[in-house]
């Protein structure tokens, strides 16, 4: 990531996102929800966001989300994990801990997710609360 892409995340050097990418319409999403909010409560060291693409269509901007439930990882360093998750909680926790012991690679960040992560930090309505 360049030294501008670093700057304009700076609001963000401290927050691990765990974003959830659903459609309220789909059954699987809604299910999730409940993992979610339990996943906040049990990691409260990351920040945890639900964002329904149609609905909060401006947030996810050129975001491409194929198949739900998708979930973005992401941090200062890069985007950790993005992709479709299976909507278990056990699947997710794993993840979590995969993410908080550190072994997850990082890839720099595409300019939508970056873009994506700053709208968040300004939207606490799209947070999750522990």
């Amino acid at each position: 990531m360049s030294h501008s892409s670093n700057a304009e995340l700076s609001m963000t050097d401290s927050v691990t996102w765990v974003v959830c990418l659903c459609a309220d319409w789909c059954g699987l999403c809604r299910d999730y929800q409940a993992v979610m909010a339990q996943m906040a409560r049990r990691y409260p060291a990351f920040r945890f966001a639900w964002l329904d693409i149609e609905d909060q269509a401006e947030l996810v901007g050129d975001i491409d989300v194929e198949t739900f439930p998708t979930l973005l990882l992401a941090d200062a360093q890069g985007t950790r994990f993005f992709g479709p998750l299976t909507p278990q909680a056990n699947t997710l926790a794993r993840l979590l801990d995969s993410l908080q012991g550190d072994s997850l690679q990082s890839s720099p960040h595409l300019p939508a997710t970056r873009q994506l992560l700053q709208a968040l930090q300004a939207a606490p309505e799209h947070w999750i609360k522990a």
